[in-house]
């Protein structure tokens, strides 16, 4: 079950702040639009509304959980950036998966959503310095202060860690 809902494991912090480590990973946030339009192009109906491991969610909330996600992750950061750590909103995802608007929707909406929010998301990750990155804001469940550079790793790792999930269904 463990190897279902963590395909590429669980998310790890990085220890150090390098330069290249953020370019590998605004590589991965870049690509994710065409990637997960390639990865759910061509599943049917059926694929669509498959869970990809027992409990967890269809590859359709999986889809419409990136949009919802990654707006949230960009306005985290817009904030980060133009704010002395902030104190960031928190969403239930479990409750939003649940949502007309995620549990039986076409994907296409998000689709775009996600291609016109990374492509935001990417201009700005561009335009930070490294003093940026070290930027942070507060997160409201765990109260931890979280830098932007933890921040775009962790969504480097969203990023493989939802296609990972669509792959599961896709080659089953």
């Amino acid at each position: 079950m463990q190897n279902l809902q963590y395909p590429i494991g669980k998310f790890s912090a990085p220890a150090e702040f390098s330069r290249a480590l953020i370019d590998s990973y605004i590589a991965i946030i870049k690509s994710f639009p065409e990637k997960i339009t390639a990865a759910t192009k061509n599943l049917s109906a059926q694929q669509l509304n498959t869970p990809y491991r027992p409990e967890g969610w269809t590859v359709m909330q999986v889809v419409n959980h990136c949009a919802d996600s990654h707006m949230n992750s960009i306005i985290r950061l817009k904030l980060a950036l133009t704010e002395e750590k902030p104190t960031v909103k928190g969403y239930n995802e479990s409750e939003w998966a649940k949502l007309a608007d995620s549990i039986n929707f076409p994907i296409d909406a998000s689709l775009k959503i996600i291609e016109g929010v990374h492509a935001r998301w990417i201009a700005i990750l561009n335009s930070m310095s490294d003093a940026d990155f070290h930027k942070s804001f507060i997160h409201p469940v765990s109260g931890k202060e979280i830098s932007l550079f933890v921040n775009t790793a962790l969504y480097a790792w969203h990023c493989e860690h939802h296609l990972a999930h669509i792959g599961i269904v896709a080659n089953a």
